[in-house]
């Protein structure tokens, strides 16, 4: 992987490493920063600008004179913040409008100048990045990816955790346009009909999910959520029907540019290429016939990330492993919500492991709250259990994450909004449980290990017990006995503790 070169040494060396990566894309330029867990590191900057490198590409076969001088300010900008922000290792590429135009060597010689060393990317390695990123944030994912950038569009068949098949057409968005403009939206079903069967792809998607990377396609999702009042505004496994993306074409044809901007989180450089995401889509709902979509907020660059792991680093669970991470920078004692879901866990034997890992994600994150105000710490919980940058997780999930939090932070079994409008009732009352046993764990042990390693929960017919050794019984102190009570009578049982001899 090619690196970038210092002019000084890092400031401090037991800074943990940083990972840039600068994506030449045919739209928009972007330089990503991550640090933290090598599975899912944490995204310290994100910026991009829209150069439009691939805007008339078509028809002059050459990246026009202000897309260049846009790209090579950025390019420059990155590199100088990448230095500034000791980033150790520093990967550039470049995708369809730079492989494609006849002046791309123009932005290459400029990268190289600024000491970046640019890797041109080809279609089937576009569409094998894109596939990778899907499965690093979604790794059950079992459909067809469809990547849409500025000059080409990707399709890739993931299924088994690995990339199977995968192909590039030149559909990218700001190829659509002149499209429709020729010959509408039938010129343009036409020539996707027409590509897909030559590359065999016709029909491909037939009860598969269209998993939607790129920036158009994460606006469309955007817009409707706004549409419909969607109650948490976390793009990632957002899905979208047939018939919500051709009620959003008509709305976007009646909707001016500047009201388009007015949406909240929606990019104004994005909205110029909503109508042709639109369109786009729509054929591909046709001729590949996928009926349901699957936002990923993962691509291109995650999957580069995603393709130098060792196999037992991709096995590793995302969410887990993000949310482990979490908990150790912000809690007091490392390692406590594994051991904690281990405590609880016999209670809840049952769970399906779907709902096993929801619970065990949301006991690493059980000591986010402690410094943040006692009278918000329950707010707290909810907060970065609906709005955190995890991955692997749907809206639900995040849902009973955020109800267990609620209550192991005090909130009580009470549901707040919009914990209620994301999962179904007799999940969130299982939540409601497991936020229950988590608070009755933290107050046992303070947060520590040992009275948690020595201590167990078992539930009998009648009683709710709690074991604890002959050294611990001082540990069943009045706060400890009324979470053990409140617990108990979640599950129609009588509190029982239990000192050994």
């Amino acid at each position: 992987m090619p690196t970038l070169s210092f002019r000084k040494p890092r400031a401090d060396p037991s800074v943990e490493p940083r990972t840039g990566i600068i994506d030449i894309g045919s739209n928009s330029i972007r330089l990503v920063i991550y640090q933290g867990p090598e599975r899912l590191p944490a995204i310290l900057f994100n910026e991009k600008v829209m150069a439009g490198l691939g805007r008339g590409l078509s028809e002059t076969g050459a990246i026009a004179p202000e897309g260049l001088l846009k790209a090579s300010q950025a390019l420059a900008r990155f590199a100088a913040v990448a230095r500034e922000m000791e980033v150790t290792r520093l990967r550039t590429v470049a995708t369809a409008a730079v492989r494609e135009a006849s002046n791309g060597h123009l932005l290459l010689e400029t990268a190289r100048s600024l000491g970046l060393d640019v890797e041109l990317l080809s279609g089937e390695q576009e569409a094998m990045a894109a596939g990778q990123g899907v499965l690093s944030a979604i790794p059950d994912a079992n459909g067809i990816v469809g990547d849409l950038g500025g000059g080409s569009l990707e399709l890739v068949r993931v299924s088994g955790g690995e990339v199977r098949d995968r192909v590039s057409f030149p559909f990218g968005v700001l190829r659509v346009g002149p499209i429709r403009i020729k010959g509408g939206q039938g010129a343009l079903e036409r020539q996707i009909a027409k590509a897909l069967k030559s590359a065999g792809w016709a029909r491909r998607g037939e009860r598969l999910p269209l998993y939607l990377v790129g920036g158009t396609w994460r606006a469309l999702a955007r817009l409707d959520m706004h549409l419909n009042n969607y109650p948490l505004p976390i793009i990632h496994q957002y899905s979208m029907a047939p018939a919500a993306v051709a009620r959003m074409s008509r709305t976007i044809s009646h909707v001016t540019k500047g009201r388009l901007r007015a949406i909240p989180g929606l990019s104004s450089g994005r909205a110029a290429t909503l109508g042709d995401g639109a369109a786009l889509l729509s054929a591909l709902f046709k001729y590949l016939g996928s009926e349901t979509t699957i936002v990923s907020a993962f691509g291109l660059r995650e999957g580069l990330l995603y393709s130098t792991l060792a196999p037992v680093v991709r096995a590793q669970d995302p969410l887990i492993v993000a949310t482990r991470d979490e908990g150790r920078r912000h809690g007091r004692f490392a390692e406590h919500g594994d051991l904690l879901d281990r405590w609880i866990a016999p209670l809840f034997a049952d769970d399906s492991p779907g709902m096993a890992r929801l619970r065990h994600a949301a006991c690493q994150l059980a000591d986010v709250g402690w410094r943040a105000n006692p009278e918000f710490r329950a707010e707290r919980g909810v907060e970065i259990a609906l709005h955190g940058n995890w991955v692997a997780i749907d809206a639900p999930g995040r849902a009973l994450m955020a109800q267990a939090l609620f209550t192991s932070l005090g909130g009580g079994t009470e549901t707040p909004a919009p914990i209620g409008d994301l999962a179904p009732l007799a999940d969130l009352k299982r939540a409601t449980a497991w936020g229950l046993a988590m608070r009755l764990g933290q107050r046992l042990s303070g947060g520590l290990a040992g009275p948690l390693q020595r201590s167990r929960l078992f539930a009998g017919p009648s009683t709710l017990a709690l074991h604890l050794e002959p050294g611990d019984a001082s540990l069943y102190g009045e706060a400890v006995e009324r979470r053990h009570k409140a617990l108990a009578a979640a599950f129609g049982r009588e509190a029982f503790s239990v000192s050994s001899s």
